[in-house]
């Protein structure tokens, strides 16, 4: 049986393969996944919900993240090119919606990636002064450092990428996220009072459905799981990924499931929803844990491990959705001088181009009079474009059930012939259309207003960045493909 699809050569899909002793083991591939989807850094916007966070969170989880993680685990196992959502387009809809679909999901990181850089700095500034979370300047100064720190350090390649993966996340997201657990189980534990009713009631569990701009926070949450299936561009760099990348994607899940719920619901408890900042919540929270247990001191060291911990996050994703960008390039996609790449197999111009956009985008996004709404705009237009990459995901996943039914899939969503794999890919797709449609909806809580404006500067956005991708193809050139690596 083949495994892997005729005329998809590793040339062809720029697969630059590493030698065994470079390949990364199940424990580093959770590292990795872990990075690109848990963050202590999204505790904020979710505590913004209170108690139901939970049912939130649980809805995020079944109708998007498994979807998303199940298609993807299938994917990988049976097309482990790298180029991950590149690959999977391509083969099933053909070389445009490859280009498309890695391009939405590159789009994701260039817009997004800036609220994790907005958090590093207010991570940052509790270490100096909390006032400097309100700097610009400072805000400004954080950015820049991270973006192009990140970028150099990733020119090292994917296994330097995964250390620094694996110790900012054990010290800069889950040691965190455990300590403002504790402190929070704590805080109850002697009595304090608690910004949140906890009351098991279903008022408390289910939100009020009629009100749809409450509803606008399950993006938050849905933005929490996004970056699954970004880990699968190291698929063809991981020791036994028919096994290890499934059993990865279902760990990551139990693992930011738990950390979430517990973690946001600390924030809730502590910082009164009118109070919480999407920029600093986290850090707030743990000012005033720390102020009541006399242990003020732990704030700056805190406020370390989260920056570390954020700036680890955003090492991971520089090195991520590029190869897969790298890959449609050698396709034909990008001029042959944004092809090179170095000894690593590390693509140092498009990363630096990469760098360099990121920059633009944050300087603008931080010239708007309110950070919160900035903030939460930059999160919307990247959740919404990915919603689009995420539709040619799932898509390609029951399309390829039929057009390539023979390919081996060492993991295969389970179910009778394709029923299983049409249930998960049915839930996921509603899940996104459902919140699509949410997008366009300024949220209550940020209290906007001009919703008007709002939703016509959201829906522009959304429809040129959707655009960008369908143009860029148009202007290829055929002598731009290439069927070797080029090195420096």
């Amino acid at each position: 049986m083949a495994t892997k699809p005729a005329g998809s050569s590793s040339s062809e899909l720029g697969n630059h393969k590493p030698q065994e002793k470079h390949k990364i083991g199940l424990f580093t591939l959770v590292m990795i996944s872990s990075a690109f989807v848990i963050s202590v850094r999204n505790y904020p916007m979710e505590a913004e919900t209170g108690f139901h966070v939970i049912f939130f969170a649980i809805l995020a989880g079944i109708g998007f993240f498994l979807p998303v993680g199940l298609v993807s685990a299938e994917l990988a196992t049976g097309w482990p090119h790298l180029g991950g959502i590149f690959a999977w387009t391509r083969e099933a809809f053909g070389q445009r919606f490859g280009f498309v679909g890695v391009w939405l999901q590159w789009m994701y990181l260039l817009v997004g990636n800036v609220t994790i850089l907005y958090f590093i700095g207010g991570a940052f500034a509790y270490i100096f002064a909390p006032s400097l979370a309100n700097s610009r300047l400072f805000m400004l100064i954080v950015l820049l450092v991270i973006v192009w720190g990140a970028t150099f350090y990733n020119f090292r390649g994917t296994k330097a990428s995964g250390k620094i993966s694996t110790i900012a996340f054990l010290s800069g997201v889950l040691v965190p996220a455990l300590l403002i657990i504790t402190l929070g189980i704590v805080y109850l534990a002697e009595g304090n009072p608690s910004h949140v009713d906890l009351a098991v009631k279903p008022a408390n569990i289910f939100p009020d459905f009629s009100k749809l701009t409450t509803l606008v926070l399950l993006l938050g949450f849905m933005r929490t799981f996004i970056g699954i299936e970004a880990s699968a561009s190291h698929a063809n760099e991981v020791r036994k990924p028919q096994i290890n990348y499934p059993v990865a994607i279902f760990i990551v899940l139990a693992l930011g499931f738990s950390l979430n719920v517990l973690g946001s619901l600390s924030v809730a408890i502590v910082v009164p929803q009118k109070e919480i900042s999407l920029v600093a919540g986290l850090m707030q929270a743990y000012e005033a844990f720390f102020s009541r247990f006399g242990l003020s001191w732990m704030v700056k060291i805190t406020g370390f491990l989260v920056a570390f911990g954020a700036a680890g996050e955003a090492t991971t994703w520089y090195i991520g959705p590029v190869k897969g960008v790298l890959a449609s390039a050698r396709d034909g996609g990008l001029p042959p001088f944004l092809q090179k790449v170095n000894d690593k197999g590390i693509p140092t111009r498009l990363m630096v181009v990469q760098a360099a956009v990121i920059s633009t985008i944050g300087c603008l996004l931080l010239m708007m009079p309110n950070l919160n709404i900035g903030f939460w705009i930059s999160n919307a237009l990247a959740v919404c474009v990915y919603f689009f990459m995420y539709g040619l995901l799932l898509l390609s996943g029951i399309y390829l059930r039929y057009k390539e039914p023979d390919i081996e899939r060492k993991f295969k969503i389970p179910g009778p012939g394709n029923l299983g794999m049409w249930i998960v890919v049915i839930v996921g797709l509603a899940t996104l259309i459902f919140g699509l449609v949410l997008t366009i909806l300024p949220p209550a809580q940020l209290n906007i207003k001009d919703p008007v404006s709002y939703v016509v500067i959201l829906s522009t956005s959304v429809l040129v960045l959707v655009a960008v991708p369908f143009l860029a193809y148009q202007l290829r050139r055929p002598s731009w493909k290439i069927v070797t690596d080029q090195k420096k």
